[in-house]
């Protein structure tokens, strides 16, 4: 008996394993097929998509980097990018720290939290016209300084959720000891609590860096002109300009996704140890 459910387990990993290669496969071929089609020339592009470049063609990036614009649209991507997520953290900590702490004694405080779920609920669709049209009244459109204001608005209900959960978990007792030491709440919230959540404000951090870093449908009602574009509405007129040189295309798109995949890399073990800590308090 115990043979044959150690079998019936044994095959039931083998499948899993099979499935999560089938799945990567399937996730990386696009990458794959674009990495090699970034090194070919126009010649090779058309004789085969799938056979590896024999030679590499190295002037795909060089003339990528010159027609793209690259270190303009990598300077506007970081002053989007950094602006915003230093505010949204700052923000959304006091924020959840507010709301865990007074919302269920102030009912006005803790209707902010519905208030919040219910903004999740918008779709960005339904507030793209509306955006633009304000924007433009009050002078924003095409400028850094506007997309960071919106980046911050739009990205602050989730990030205080994450807040909310995590601030929970922190022993009140530490806030009332420093009360008594003669601190102020706001000396309680920056020098006791603040440092405290460093968990999930790496993970707040992290989580917003990729997403404001990769979005797209803001900057791109936001950021039209050539000067201000991100990297990746840069990356989207440049692939529509260059369609027809799938290799310099290819070449500029892998160039714009490596600061990004770098960060990644470096930031996956706060992602992951913040969402899960915020996700099991109560």
């Amino acid at each position: 008996m115990n043979h044959t459910r150690n079998k019936r387990k044994s095959i039931q990993t083998i499948l899993l394993i099979l499935l999560t290669l089938l799945c990567m496969a399937v996730c990386l071929f696009p990458i794959y097929i674009a990495l090699l089609t970034s090194f070919k020339s126009p010649l090779q592009i058309a004789n085969s998509i799938i056979a590896f470049p024999k030679p590499l063609y190295l002037k795909n990036y060089l003339t990528g980097l010159t027609e793209s614009n690259f270190l303009t649209s990598l300077r506007n991507s970081a002053l989007v990018t950094f602006p915003s997520v230093t505010f949204i953290v700052l923000i959304a900590s006091m924020g959840g720290y507010t709301i865990a702490r007074n919302g269920k004694r102030t009912h006005s405080i803790g209707a902010m939290e519905k208030v919040y779920l219910l903004s999740l609920m918008i779709p960005f669709q339904i507030l793209m016209i509306p955006v633009y049209k304000m924007f433009k009244t009050l002078g924003l459109l095409n400028s850094l300084f506007g997309a960071v204001l919106f980046e911050i608005g739009y990205s602050i209900a989730y990030a205080t959720f994450l807040y909310i959960g995590f601030v929970k978990s922190v022993p009140k007792e530490l806030e009332e000891a420093a009360l008594l030491d003669g601190c102020n709440p706001y000396q309680v919230f920056g020098k006791v609590v603040f440092p405290l959540l460093t968990p999930i404000s790496s993970t707040v951090a992290a989580l917003h860096m990729m997403w404001i870093w990769n979005d797209f449908n803001i900057a791109l009602i936001l950021l039209q002109k050539d000067s201000v574009r991100t990297l990746t509405v840069k990356q989207y007129y440049f692939f529509g300009q260059f369609s027809s040189n799938y290799g310099m295309a290819f070449a500029a798109s892998l160039i714009c996704m490596t600061p990004i995949l770098l960060f990644f890399f470096l930031m996956q073990r706060y992602l992951v140890d913040g969402i899960t800590a915020g996700a099991v308090k109560s």
